[in-house]
């Protein structure tokens, strides 16, 4: 059973995530918090193995409370579920030891990921005394196999991509995108389906009244 602390205050979204959670055994909710006098109270009594944290609490950002955490050296791991998307912020998370980092609006799948994703390392921290490369490369999911890009597309022109939807402050569509960069929509769209096949990105389907669906993309 691996222990989950939630911290969220929106209480529909809370609602959302535990029943998420339910979901993804080995996982079991210890408790939950709306603000971050609560969560770091809650987390210290409780002690989970993750925290799944917001960053925009009523009292405090999500950030303070993660430095909190480690200053006090309380042994849990935290993934952060939030709408904060600027790089400067996602890299102080990083920096701070998050093990993920899931923006929201997301679907299931990627919620599902992240925790089984964070099983696989838990269990190999709590059950393995000693690692091999290939068990941390397994925890990180980095496998070789599958570093090659499919034929046609480049790693510069896909690294591209990817740092333009970072520094975009909303989800766009292939042929915005491809305005932005300067590029041919059909090419960028290809490069957008690999990148979220790989879960690299995201992408939100919005139904207008008439026509086709749009297809938002976002990091």
């Amino acid at each position: 059973m691996i222990k989950v602390f939630i911290v969220e205050d929106d209480p529909m979204v809370l609602e959302v995530n535990t029943g998420f959670l339910e979901k993804v055994p080995p996982f079991r909710l210890c408790g939950t918090a709306t603000n971050g006098a609560d969560a770091e109270i809650g987390i210290l009594e409780t002690k989970p193995d993750v925290v799944l944290l917001d960053m925009f609490l009523p009292d405090k950002s999500g950030l303070d409370v993660l430095k909190s955490l480690r200053s006090q050296e309380l042994e849990c791991d935290v993934i952060m579920i939030t709408a904060a998307r600027d790089a400067a912020t996602i890299h102080e998370v990083f920096r701070l030891g998050a093990v993920d980092y899931l923006v929201k609006p997301f679907r299931f799948d990627r919620f599902k990921t992240a925790l089984e994703t964070y099983h696989k390392m838990w269990y190999k921290l709590n059950n393995t005394p000693s690692l091999s490369q290939s068990d941390i490369d397994e925890m990180k999911q980095i496998k070789q196999r599958n570093q090659s890009l499919p034929k046609g597309l480049s790693e510069t022109t896909m690294k591209q991509i990817l740092l333009k939807l970072v520094d975009l402050s909303e989800p766009v569509t292939a042929e915005q995108l491809a305005s932005a960069l300067g590029m041919a929509r059909v090419t960028v769209r290809r490069y957008l389906e690999h990148l979220e096949q790989i879960e690299k990105i995201q992408v939100q389907v919005k139904y207008g009244s008439v026509g086709r669906p749009s297809h938002y993309y976002f990091v």
